[in-house]
């Protein structure tokens, strides 16, 4: 009967682990799936929508394919509409659970005929990252809702035609463990029965050995003394006996038991009862009310400062004003141009420092989806004698534009006022606002009547004047200057100084503490006049002063400017700290030109 049931365990078992491996390889299913996007060909931009990506949970990969270059890019979707907001493009968007693809036309302003815009999208601000291929481009993504991805050739010839993506399927099949397991169970229990079978059949069957005669009675004979004796020595493998064949004979199914509950070990081989799901990585969710998305995240930060550092890295090399200009503006600019023109006519000019590349300590960026934006940025530089740190005030125009530099200085303070995290962003303050302790339009003024005035100016208790490095540095530039002068024409010419608001807006955004960071432009004026009729004002000593007006003496005078770029914390109204204290900045020469008679 046990050879029955070892029988019954056997076929039981076999058909039990057949089934647990089917479930896992012959019914599984398939692993992924995926979407073929048509696009019409008469379009030149194809935008995949968020909500088409994260149509089925997972990653995504977006398989492109097109004789010739290829591109794609994915950014926030406000961001891409926006930047095909002039133009006509493919719009594959999901309704209804289906993808649905639609073509949008350019919307025309003031009644005018729309024009569709043709530019090539690589190298744009907007995007978090952009991807080149030839004829075939294959990428994986992991993006939200509120991103997506666009695709283009180099946007004049039509879209890729041949766009699809892939998501992976994650079968589950919670049989096919507890099948596998159990059947090797059932199994070991069959050769457990099979071998009590045969031990209780030899035992039935009683000894079958025939009965040996009775020895003879004579003394033992010791064989091994006697063999010994004669010099035979016997060796050689014992016969293994009956208990070493029975362990070798349960091994064999120990190792198939092993093998077989090894494959159904996975956890999707099993059911999950009662259990929650697995923790998956999200994005921070914040509660920002009505704030808006912040205008760049920490990574597209780091590609469009590495960018305007290699543009004006060549700009600086070349000395080329307009190259630069597409990566500075306002006081950046100016004071850069104005280097460009000394280099070039006097050899012993040193460059403006470089901007830095990398190791962005602070990104402040506008939460702002609309346009112009302002971005805050802080970077680091370690060499082998200091660490010095620069500060920007970067902004972008509209979404076709670059972002560019308006005010660069270097960071003076040890300690910044607490700023929101680059997830969240600040809100731009109003240049004339009444909630801070001065509108960042008039700090500008009242900080050039304390440089001219000191602690006699009105303003002077607005401002930290005790260790501001920068004001310190303009009273002793000018005291040196001016003693100098008067060594040799106090009595023909006469040496003035002011400071006035420069002619660039000041950016400002908010801090945490309910107050801003604002970045403005003040004017240094320098003029020397002679006092007497016959005198003349020569520039033996001050050849940038020559190089800008192209004279080497002038019976009127000359007027030389300096732009100072000045980083300030402006508390706001109310708080216990009122006044307002200098974090960074620079300064350099702008300009000089003969007085008018």
């Amino acid at each position: 009967m046990r050879f029955v049931w070892a029988v019954a365990a056997f076929v039981l078992a076999a058909v039990m682990i057949a089934t647990g491996i089917a479930q896992r390889t012959l019914f599984q299913g398939p692993k992924s799936e995926t979407t073929t996007i048509s696009a019409p060909s008469e379009t030149s931009y194809t935008l995949i929508d968020g909500a088409v990506l994260n149509r089925l949970p997972g990653s995504q990969t977006l398989r492109v394919a097109h004789s010739g270059d290829l591109f794609a890019a994915y950014g926030r979707t406000v961001d891409v509409k926006a930047w095909l907001s002039d133009t006509a493009y493919t719009s594959v968007t999901l309704d209804k659970g289906k993808v649905v693809t639609t073509t949008v036309q350019p919307q025309p302003a003031d009644g005018a005929a729309a024009t569709p815009a043709h530019r090539n999208p690589a190298g744009s601000d907007l995007w978090l990252d952009e991807f080149h291929q030839e004829d075939i481009l294959i990428q994986h993504l992991q993006l939200p809702t509120t991103m997506s991805v666009l695709v283009a050739s180099d946007g004049t010839k039509p879209a890729p035609a041949d766009v699809s993506v892939t998501w992976p399927i994650k079968a589950t099949t919670p049989w096919a463990g507890p099948l596998i397991v159990g059947g090797a169970v059932v199994m070991a229990i069959g050769v457990f029965l099979y071998i009590l079978g045969i031990r209780r059949l030899r035992r039935s069957r009683g000894p079958r050995r025939k009965a040996l005669p009775p020895l003879p009675d004579t003394a033992p004979i010791d064989l091994s003394v006697e063999q010994a004796d004669k010099g035979v020595i016997t060796a050689g493998p014992a016969a293994p006996t009956r208990s070493a064949r029975r362990r070798s004979f349960a091994v064999l199914p120990v190792l198939a038991l092993s093998t077989v509950m090894f494959a159904g070990c996975s956890a999707d081989a099993w059911p999950q009862w009662g259990a929650s799901p697995s923790p998956t990585p999200s994005e921070t969710v914040v509660d920002a009310g009505d704030t808006q998305q912040p205008a760049v995240t920490a990574s597209q930060a780091d590609r469009i400062v590495t960018h305007i550092s290699q543009t004006v890295a060549t700009a600086d090399e070349k000395k080329d004003a307009k190259l630069a200009s597409t990566r500075l503006a306002g006081a950046a600019l100016a004071e850069r141009t104005t280097n460009y023109r000394l280099r070039a006519k006097l050899s012993d000019e040193q460059a403006l420092p470089p901007l830095p590349a990398s190791g962005m300590k602070v990104v402040l960026p506008q939460a702002y989806e609309g346009w112009p934006r302002t971005v805050m940025l802080v970077a680091e530089q370690k060499d082998a004698k200091a660490t010095t740190s620069t500060v920007m005030m970067i902004s972008q125009h509209d979404a076709w534009s670059e972002y560019k530099v308006d005010y660069v200085g270097q960071l003076d303070a040890t300690t910044l006022p607490d700023v929101a995290p680059t997830y969240v962003g600040a809100a731009a303050v109003q240049p004339d606002s009444s909630f801070l302790v001065m509108p960042p339009d008039k700090i500008a003024a009242a900080y050039a009547d304390v440089i001219d005035h000191g602690t006699k100016s009105p303003s002077s208790g607005a401002f930290a004047i005790d260790g501001d490095p920068f004001l310190k540095g303009v009273t002793e530039t000018r005291k040196n200057q001016l003693v100098k002068f008067q060594k040799t024409a106090k009595k023909t010419g006469s040496m003035a100084f002011s400071a006035t608001a420069g002619t660039f807006p000041p950016l400002a955004l908010a801090t945490l503490e309910s107050g801003a960071i604002v970045a403005l432009n003040v004017h240094e004026v320098e003029t020397v006049k002679p006092t007497n009729k016959d005198a003349v004002i020569k520039l033996d000593k001050t050849p940038r002063v020559q190089a800008l007006t192209g004279v080497k003496e002038s019976q009127s005078g000359f007027v030389t400017t300096y732009s100072d770029q000045l980083f300030f914390y402006v508390p706001g109204v109310g708080a216990g700290d009122s006044q307002i204290r200098l974090l960074g900045y620079s300064s350099n020469i702008l300009g000089a030109k003969v007085v008018s008679k």
